[in-house]
């Protein structure tokens, strides 16, 4: 097989942002050249993935599950389920989880050398 699956069930789950959310690593930065990772991640109800940046890459955030803001210097953007967000390498964010139930994502990371 040269197509590589992975099913939900196959990718373990990790603690992610210092353990106040989790994550599944779907895609690494050995497998395709320039990417840092795809991840599916999981924030619960009230939690924050607290103010960071990152200094080489840029994140692209899929809202799935879950309504709350995600802030960065410039002010707040509520998101829901749809939603998308582009983070350009070094721009500092914050994504809060503003809802009674545990939000999803996914995450790509691609290098930007």
């Amino acid at each position: 097989m040269k197509v590589i699956k992975k099913s939900a069930e196959s990718v373990q789950k990790e603690d992610a942002h210092g353990g106040s959310g989790s994550r599944k690593l779907f895609v690494n930065d050995t497998e395709i050249k320039n990417f840092q990772g795809v991840t599916y991640g999981w924030l619960p109800a009230g939690n924050i993935y607290a103010w960071h940046n990152h200094e080489d890459m840029n994140e692209i955030m899929l809202v799935l599950k879950g309504t709350g803001i995600v802030r960065d210097d410039d002010g707040e953007y509520d998101y829901k389920p749809g939603d998308f967000f582009i983070f350009p390498k070094g721009v500092m964010h914050e994504i809060k989880n503003t809802c009674d139930t545990e939000n999803e994502y996914v995450f790509v990371r691609v290098f930007d050398k």
